[in-house]
């Protein structure tokens, strides 16, 4: 029958029993932390975690109204993240008392990220209205980059990446990381043809025509602009990470990646013969233990070997909350607060939350997967992407695989601008999982007294099975 069809569940009963879950850890581990410090669970803790649990509650139910269709994980695991980190800020609070207020305001700026965030699955019905601004989301994404360098711009530690909005400081850079994705979502989604056109080959690689890599140069170019005028090493790398990621999805064309590479090279030599501070972050890397590196002010490395150690005495079970050093290291709450979870909660806590990273970045591929549009392939894929290569650059630069580059830790390091970002990034993926998820009618259009029967799946497995020889059709 060509008008009946199988309906996915909703799966938001499923979504509650892990958003509690999720809650109970963060929360819990925020329990544990006061309880370690002796201080007294007043107000300000049943306050706080109160209107954090009722905003994620609140975001579920807007899920079950506006997208009941979406995945029923990202939301979980995004809380489940944020509430440790709050948690571990809230911790490293009580070691650093220059950075008493940390705690308080990320927990504001959580409430307004994730205000934020239901605001745009409320609002956003179809992801597919996003590509009417491809080139709307390239102007502001320019913009977003050049207001640092404007007067509003505020230079902190040589980067200059913030600018003042009055009540405090804001990154532009986090939510152009969204706009450009967009752009190049709709951009390749439209082109995709043209750039696929042939041109040299040489050996298995088919190059593409010299026309065609004007977006990629485009995309260097923006970066090493980020580099140069910025002094920002690791959005740098995430904006050219983001457009070699979703051009490489776009074509299919490993010579795309390889030209990338090539052209990260060139630009990672040039950078480091011009500008002290990138062969500076190269020379902390690679003689991260010499006497004369470590305590070299400014381009140290003690940072690094700080985060080391703290890891180290951590082991495989960590200390426990409250039991370890984590302010001995710099910007423990913020740069380094990975460093902070794994000597707390040692190699095992650490791995538990990794795989969570793991399983909301394989969430979103998947809603990649499912949906039928290219757009929303292209945009589900490198939003997940940016969350991937921000862990691994981050995740990388703790544990001195890579130079350490300053990027925040998904929805876990203190400061609102990326936190911000990564609950749009979750919004986003929601809304684009709902429309890979919710059921498609197919078959002849029904007349208005006949419509398509949609069967659930208990009804679809108690249907005759195929007898044997028959062929049946998954």
């Amino acid at each position: 029958m060509s008008d009946v069809l199988t309906a996915p569940k909703p799966r938001r009963n499923s979504e509650l029993m892990l958003l509690i879950l999720a809650l109970a850890a963060g929360i819990g581990a925020q329990f544990i932390v006061a309880m370690g410090a002796e201080l007294p669970l007043d107000n300000g803790f049943v306050m706080t975690n109160g209107i954090f649990a009722g905003l994620a509650l609140a975001i579920h139910v807007v899920l079950r109204i506006r997208a009941k269709y979406a995945d029923p994980l990202i939301l979980p695991i995004a809380t489940a993240l944020n509430g440790i980190g709050l948690a571990m800020i809230a911790r490293i609070d009580l070691t650093m008392p220059e950075a008493q207020h940390a705690a308080g305001s990320q927990a504001i700026l959580t409430a307004v990220a994730m205000v934020a965030a239901g605001v745009v699955i409320w609002l956003l019905k179809d992801h597919r209205m996003l590509r009417r601004f491809t080139y709307i989301s390239l102007v502001a994404s320019a913009v977003l980059l050049l207001l640092p360098l404007t007067p509003i711009g505020v230079p902190i530690n040589g980067a200059r990446i913030w600018i003042n909005v009055g009540i405090g400081t804001f990154q532009p850079g986090e939510i152009a990381k969204i706009t450009l994705a967009i752009f190049f979502a709709g951009y390749l989604s439209t082109n995709r043809d043209l750039i696929l056109l042939a041109g040299k080959k040489i050996g298995p690689l088919q190059l593409p025509r010299f026309q065609d890599l004007a977006p990629m140069i485009a995309a260097w170019l923006v970066s090493i602009g980020v580099l140069v005028f910025q002094r920002d090493l690791g959005t740098s790398i995430l904006f050219f990470g983001l457009f070699m990621a979703m051009i490489y999805v776009a074509t299919g064309r490993i010579s795309w990646i390889l030209i990338g590479l090539a052209m990260i090279a060139v630009g990672g030599f040039i950078a480091m013969q011009l500008f002290s501070h990138v062969a500076l972050r190269i020379d902390s890397w690679v003689n991260a233990f010499d006497p004369e590196v470590y305590d070299r002010v400014p381009g140290g490395s003690g940072q690094v070997v700080q985060g080391l150690f703290g890891l180290a005495s951590g082991g495989l079970v960590g200390t426990g909350l409250g039991e370890g050093r984590p302010g001995l290291v710099t910007y423990a709450n913020s740069d380094m607060i990975i460093a902070s979870l794994g000597e707390e909660l040692g190699l095992i806590g650490l791995f538990a939350i990794v795989l969570l990273y793991v399983l909301l970045i394989s969430r979103g591929f998947r809603a990649a997967l499912g949906t039928k549009d290219g757009f929303g392939k292209l945009l589900a894929t490198g939003l997940s992407f940016t969350i991937a290569l921000q862990c691994f650059v981050v995740i990388g630069g703790v544990t001195r695989l890579i130079p350490l580059t300053g990027l925040t830790t998904p929805f876990m390091s203190a400061g609102g601008s990326a936190l911000l970002a990564n609950w749009i990034i979750v919004a986003l993926l929601l809304s684009i999982s709902e429309t890979a998820r919710r059921p498609a009618v197919t078959g002849p259009i029904p007349s208005t007294d006949e419509q398509p029967k949609v069967l659930t799946q208990q009804q679809t497995s108690s249907r005759r099975r195929p007898a044997d020889g028959e062929v049946g059709h998954a």
